[in-house]
């Protein structure tokens, strides 16, 4: 291992391989544009299916790609402007920070995989819209709404095809693939919460099964957001089994702690915004779940603004928002602790810390604004 001096040059080893990951992604794009004679069987002339390409290919796959609004609302105050990669931690702590000899090699593997991530996630969020209707994204026209629900959902699926392609590594396929189920397992499951037969059974049931039926979905969801990047990578890298799995349940923590986050974001305007109290159409939000009584009086219809309704009058709502915020802090901390462990160096631990912290620091914040 490659030792560097400080953190400011662990930094600028993350800075570069973020450089690398955009310059990638760049590519990527450039090699979009499809020439009529490209296109067997065309109907159009030349010009007209160029002109087609453009604006229901080229143009959307673009706007998915290249959104930066969600990552400025996630940097800290006075923090890089760059987007670190969790791809590119797995490559440094494995591989170090001199990618010399194998480490080049595997490095060419990384980059492709890196790249198959990024337009994954991308796709994630431009399907993950259309289902539940989000017309903004961080403050941003949805894919959607700015081009329409055929061709976005059209680009969504596209991408994902897209990705599996690119990252090339047959075992790195296979596990996407596999991940890629789960999460529309997930995406099935969560939109199951607006039919009248499952709101029944979750509305009366113990709250304790409540949370278990709320972590399904959230590992099978927003988990993989986080375990995918990570697990990806060490595939690709051949990271030992025993390590691999404790890297894949710390990810898991982490994303349940940033899906309480997303959830308490609809109670807290100061991180909700135009949003806060918008969440109301279905019964995956943890703490709707945490406040509702197993009583059958509450019946099938305990959504959207009666559900509204009730959370946001209920006598302990703010006592469970400082209990849940509590509770992403602590599974943040230990999954970064456990993390830890596995670095095989200071270095490696300064790069994780500054590739999660992107979205550790707010987690932070919630907590501090709902005590507050």
């Amino acid at each position: 291992m490659t030792a560097v001096e400080n953190d400011t040059q662990v930094s600028e080893f993350v800075r570069g391989d973020s450089e690398r990951l955009e310059t990638d992604l760049r590519v990527f794009l450039s090699e979009l544009t499809v020439s009529a004679s490209q296109v067997a069987g065309a109907a159009y002339g030349p010009r007209e299916l160029d002109t087609a390409l453009r604006h229901s290919f080229h143009d959307p796959i673009t706007d998915a790609l290249g959104s930066k609004v969600g990552q400025e609302a996630l940097r800290p105050a006075g923090g890089p402007g760059y987007r670190p990669s969790i791809v590119y931690w797995v490559f440094r702590n494995y591989r170090g920070f001199a990618s010399t000899g194998e480490a080049a090699a595997d490095l060419a593997v990384i980059r492709r995989v890196a790249v198959a991530v990024r337009i994954l996630l991308k796709a994630a969020v431009v399907l993950d819209d259309i289902e539940d209707g989000s017309a903004v994204r961080y403050g941003e026209p949805a894919l959607h709404a700015t081009h329409g629900v055929p061709l976005a959902l059209n680009t969504g699926a596209w991408m994902v095809l897209a990705a599996l392609r690119h990252v090339e590594t047959p075992a790195v396929v296979n596990y996407l693939v596999r991940t890629v189920e789960n999460g529309f397992i997930g995406q099935a499951i969560d939109m199951s919460t607006r039919l009248a037969e499952v709101r029944r059974d979750i509305v009366a049931a113990e709250v304790n099964d409540r949370v278990k039926f709320w972590e399904s979905v959230a590992t099978l969801k927003t988990s993989t957001l986080f375990r995918m990047p990570l697990n990806a990578a060490a595939t690709a890298l051949r990271v030992p089994e025993d390590e691999l799995t404790v890297l894949d349940d710390a990810m898991r923590q982490l994303g349940l702690a940033s899906q309480i986050f997303n959830d308490l974001t609809d109670f807290v305007p100061e991180f909700g915004g135009a949003n806060t109290y918008e969440d109301f159409d279905g019964l995956t939000n943890r703490v709707c779940l945490e406040l509702l009584g197993a009583e059958p009086a509450l019946g099938t219809d305990m959504v959207g603004d009666r559900l509204k309704t009730f959370t946001l009058g209920h006598p302990s709502l703010r006592e469970t928002i400082i209990e849940l915020a509590a509770q992403a802090v602590d599974l943040k901390e230990d999954a970064k602790s456990r993390i830890h462990q596995l670095c095989r160096s200071t270095d490696s631990a300064t790069y994780f810390d500054m590739t999660i912290d992107r979205k550790g620091h707010v987690i932070d914040r919630l907590y501090a604004a709902v005590r507050a």
